[in-house]
């Protein structure tokens, strides 16, 4: 589920929907409804033909949370994506 198994293809693995949701993005503050519609222009522009579910998107924001990459600005309502450490 979180990587890619027999049963999970590889663009549909939690890690890889959370790094297309950083590819579709990037490092911009966006409420949850824009990272989801920019998620699926993303994966539609780059012939990605597995659906994936919005439960599916809010899993993978879930494992990207954990990971210490995105944080919910409560008062704003907006997902803020921390810069990558190579970023300067």
């Amino acid at each position: 589920m979180i990587v890619p198994t027999k049963g999970v293809a590889p663009q549909r693995a939690l890690l890889a929907v959370g790094a297309q949701i950083v590819l579709a993005t990037g490092t911009q503050p966006v409420t949850v409804t824009q990272a989801w519609r920019r998620l699926l222009t993303w994966r539609e522009a780059h012939h990605h033909r597995a659906p994936v579910p919005f439960w599916w998107f809010a899993l993978a924001l879930d494992v990207l949370f954990a990971m210490g990459v995105v944080d919910l600005d409560d008062r704003n309502e907006l997902l803020m994506f921390r810069p990558r450490p190579d970023a300067a």
